[in-house]
């Protein structure tokens, strides 16, 4: 038996894999490795299942044999603090690479769950001329349809040019429903924003400027954390005591009603009514005036989450008076991140530092 705990990466190999090896279910991310109970979990598809277990094992035992696990000694500038600093149960394997006035790490921990890490990619500028200044932070949370998609995808940002932005940015994996029923893959997202609260001296983050971006399943995530927080969903993951705030979310081609989605269905809990979760689950049952700004990003023409779904939203946001803003294309698609949004969603970003930097100031 396998008996030390390591976190290997083999996303970047997905591909490869299936193309080489066929029919590997197609999203990579439903294998998962359990890394405390030695156990690599592939899931097959097809009629030769037991032809690919000989001719995928081999490859996989090759990648926990020879891959390296880093030690943590990756020059972090001086005022962040090193990942390795923080509990030993949450030390990073990741990479990390400087890429002039930016540093990227790949593969960090965020959080474990039964000993399985969970995984972010984040980069960030160098150190400010006097050590002191705070920068705002955003975290990604990429698409799928809660069963796929990883968080180096066109769902994702591109953590390098939203930190040559001036940006703390991460950008997330989580465990999907093909391996972790729901709510497990929203529970993450909460542990990664108690992450960066609880990293904000090390990292050099303004705790007031956490923002949130999601596309498709990612957004719907985000909108429920704009309008739940961690409602009735226990946290897990880690940084039980940390804040769990964000000050603005951005939700691209999102679904906000469950029920009326005809992939809504996919969210199913391990137990209980599907139904009454999915309903539970649908953000425009939440919103309220007090909730976390929000803006929504949509198009008429999207054929995965048809524009009426958003309207429902948006016309709830309107009769609640929540702080919103809506932009609405007309021939957009099912959009990812695209520089348009990026663009948008900085824009947003700014008006609501803006209205941070005038609330401190009074």
């Amino acid at each position: 038996m396998w008996d030390e705990s390591r976190t290997v990466n083999l996303l970047g190999q997905a591909n490869w894999i299936a193309g080489n090896h066929g029919n590997i279910a197609a999203n990579w991310p439903t294998a998962s490795l359990q890394n405390g109970f030695a156990t690599v979990r592939i899931v097959l598809e097809g009629k030769a299942i037991m032809q690919q277990l000989f001719r995928v094992y081999p490859v996989i035992i090759g990648w926990l044999i020879f891959c390296p696990v880093s030690s943590g000694d990756d020059n972090t500038p001086h005022h962040v603090a090193q990942i390795n600093s923080t509990p030993a149960g949450l030390r990073s394997v990741s990479h990390a690479s400087d890429d002039g006035d930016i540093v990227f790490r790949e593969d960090i921990v965020y959080g474990r769950i039964h000993g399985a890490a969970l995984l972010a990619d984040i980069a960030y500028p160098k150190a400010s001329p006097d050590g002191k200044a705070r920068i705002p932070a955003v975290i990604s949370v990429h698409g799928g349809r809660w069963q796929g998609g990883h968080k180096q995808d066109s769902s994702a940002i591109d953590v390098k040019k939203w930190a040559q932005r001036g940006f703390f940015a991460m950008s997330i994996d989580y465990r999907l429903v093909g391996c972790s029923p729901v709510p497990a893959c929203y529970q993450d997202l909460q542990c990664a924003i108690r992450y960066l609260h609880a990293h904000a001296k090390q990292y050099g983050i303004d705790s007031g400027r956490i923002f949130l971006i999601g596309q498709s399943a990612g957004g719907h995530m985000v909108s429920l954390a704009a309008t739940i927080g961690d409602g009735p969903f226990p946290r897990t993951g880690g940084w039980k005591d940390a804040s769990n705030q964000v000050r603005a979310v951005i939700s691209v081609a999102a679904n906000y009603d469950l029920p009326s989605l005809s992939w809504g269905d996919i969210w199913t809990p391990a137990k209980g009514d599907s139904i009454e979760a999915q309903k539970q689950a649908s953000p425009v049952v939440h919103v309220h005036k007090q909730m976390t700004p929000i803006l929504v990003i949509h198009s008429d023409d999207d054929q995965s989450v048809p524009i009426q779904n958003a309207l429902l939203m948006v016309d709830a946001l309107k009769k609640a008076n929540a702080p919103h803003r809506f932009v609405r294309y007309s021939d957009a698609g099912h959009m990812g991140i695209t520089d348009e949004v990026t663009n948008q969603a900085i824009k947003y970003i700014q008006q609501q530092s803006r209205e941070i930097n005038r609330s401190r100031k009074k």
